[in-house]
């Protein structure tokens, strides 16, 4: 049995080799690669013609879309985790550099999306929001305290009695789809308890309390601070997940106990809440490890599903083992196949949630490839789905401090030296950089001097871009992030808008939750206005024969 699986792991590798991408390595040495390709397009660009061309075409077709008031049957909400509006300018660049083509004319799956709009991101007690908070803002519907997920306000960090108050704990728009008999699911690139994905269904005063040996070392009580695990595999919402992807095998196994690759798991509690979880189910429940399990699934006969590929969160791209974990796209679409069994639609969450990893480190590069990823899930999501009756919203929980600036010439390599120098210390700079983090020390002497950036190997995935003051981890940013939407009632996702809104235009969207009776109204208004503009137009038909009656007569 041990050979067989060894052999179809190495054969599941071979297969990934073959048809997938891999991120591992990068054409970028060649700096100029792309710009040598995109010659004729630059010369083309010194033309006004060309832009004039441009404008009318991007016209035309804006003026051909029209607004989608159709129900929307199924609703995936996308999450970038800290893909702030910068990250998506530069993961557009290296998206179209890896292609070979002029990277500030490419463009991001979402990106094409006919819908844009902005979202503050601020929690009540903290200008500079985190994940938590913001997971219960975009999920939940309402703003709450830095550090907690799905309870409100009243619910303060680290007061369990407060978390546990059921008056406080907020419901998320996964638990008004589960109402309306919808199947329901998420995926994450990070462990599933983590902080973004336990918005969909846990209630705590501690994004911490990812297990019940994270609650002590938080120096709480497991017994009085219910655990996220345990949350998704014993409380309502978390129980109904009809699929649950990502990392964090140590989170649901006892410390002892090895995960189907000998990694121990970290319970206190001895309790195997993955046996508990298949044990719990009434319909075909399967757990998967690996990329060939999860894709040699019969999804037709899968009701219930949890993937645990990574011990804790999974790999960046650029260093993930391909046979043993899926792509955050291949994710993606396992979970589509199994709910969109269910006629009454579905509501998907998914997260690509090694962005904000990657930025917290200065690792530019991994972020702008897990940006790419991420569009990559979002292309498949759409080629899936009928956007007639599929609401897609991409959106982020928060900025980073990345920025990207100087004055490069066009065609520059986005992840290396910009063209010119300081005009200060007639050094070279990158065109990335960030405002605070761990690289601070690596790039400054100790008179306070920048380094010289000239031999650097700037173009390695690991290089740490440069920081102007020190931090053990690179903070979040406060600027307002993007949202893109696409399907019926996309046009509500425009303007600038607290981030809170957010599910309660999708409920609306999907006819749940407090949308419901509100969509309800709406149709009642419009079939009640249909008459009455029909009455109008009979008393007006009626008035033109008399008249015409009476002129002849």
């Amino acid at each position: 049995m041990k050979g067989f699986v060894i052999f179809s792991l190495i054969l599941s590798g071979l297969i990934c080799v073959i048809n997938c991408e891999d991120f591992r390595h990068f054409p970028t040495k060649d700096a100029g690669r792309a710009k040598r390709a995109a010659l004729p397009l630059l010369l083309d660009m010194k033309r006004s013609s060309f832009w004039m061309n441009d404008a009318q075409q991007a016209l035309k077709d804006k003026l051909k879309k029209s607004a989608n008031e159709g129900k929307a049957k199924n609703v995936i909400f996308f999450l970038g985790d800290g893909m702030s509006i910068e990250t998506i300018t530069t993961g557009r660049l290296l998206k179209g550099q890896l292609e070979g083509k002029l990277g500030e004319r490419s463009k991001l799956s979402f990106e094409n999306f006919p819908v844009v709009g902005l979202s503050k991101t601020y929690c009540i007690d903290k200008q500079v929001a985190d994940s938590a908070c913001t997971a219960t803002a975009y999920l939940g519907g309402i703003k709450a305290n830095f550090w907690t997920i799905g309870v409100n306000g009243n619910a303060t960090r680290d007061d369990c009695a407060s978390g546990r108050d059921p008056r406080n704990h907020v419901e998320s728009i996964a638990s008004w789809a589960q109402k309306a008999n919808k199947s329901t699911g998420l995926v994450t690139t990070t462990t599933v308890t983590h902080a973004s994905p336990a918005g969909v269904y846990a209630h705590v005063v501690n994004r911490d309390f990812e297990s019940d040996n994270m609650v002590k070392i938080s120096g709480a009580d497991p017994s009085n601070c219910s655990d996220i695990a345990q949350q998704l595999v014993h409380d309502d919402v978390g129980k109904k997940l009809n699929v649950i992807l990502g990392g964090g095998t140590k989170r649901f196994l006892p410390n002892g106990t090895l995960d189907f690759y000998g990694n121990s798991g970290e319970r206190l509690d001895k309790r195997n809440l993955l046996n508990e979880w298949r044990h719990s189910k009434k319909g075909v429940a399967n757990t998967v490890f690996n990329v060939q399990q999860l894709v040699g699934l019969d999804y037709s006969k899968t009701d219930y599903l949890m993937g645990l590929f990574a011990p804790e969160h999974m790999e960046f791209k650029t260093d993930a083992d391909i046979v043993k974990q899926p792509s955050l796209e291949v994710m993606t679409e396992s979970a589509i196949k199994i709910l969109q069994k269910n006629e009454n639609g579905f509501f998907l969450f998914v997260e690509g949630g090694l962005i904000d990893k990657a930025h917290h480190l200065n690792l530019a590069h991994k972020a702008l490839v897990e940006t790419i990823e991420f569009s990559k899930a979002v292309q498949k999501a759409l080629d899936m789905t009928n956007s007639e009756e599929t609401l897609i919203v991409v959106t982020s929980d928060h900025s980073h401090t990345m920025s990207m600036s100087g004055y490069a010439d066009i065609g520059t390599n986005i992840l290396g030296l910009s063209t010119d120098l300081s005009d200060v210390d007639n050094l070279p700079y990158t065109t990335l950089s960030y405002a605070n983090g761990p690289s601070y020390y690596k790039h400054f002497n100790w008179t306070g001097e920048r380094l010289d950036l000239t031999s650097a190997k700037v173009l390695e995935k690991n290089f740490e871009y440069v920081s102007t003051f020190p931090s053990k981890i690179e903070t979040h940013g406060g600027g307002d992030v993007a949202i893109f939407a696409s399907g019926p009632w996309a046009h509500l996702f425009t303007g600038v808008v607290e981030q809170n809104i957010l599910p309660h235009m999708m409920a609306y969207a999907s006819c749940i939750g407090d949308g419901l009776t509100m969509c309800q109204t709406t149709t009642k208004e419009k079939i009640k206005n249909s008459g009455a503009v029909f009455q109008t137009s009979i008393i007006l038909l009626v008035f033109c024969l008399l008249s015409i009656f009476f002129k002849n007569q």
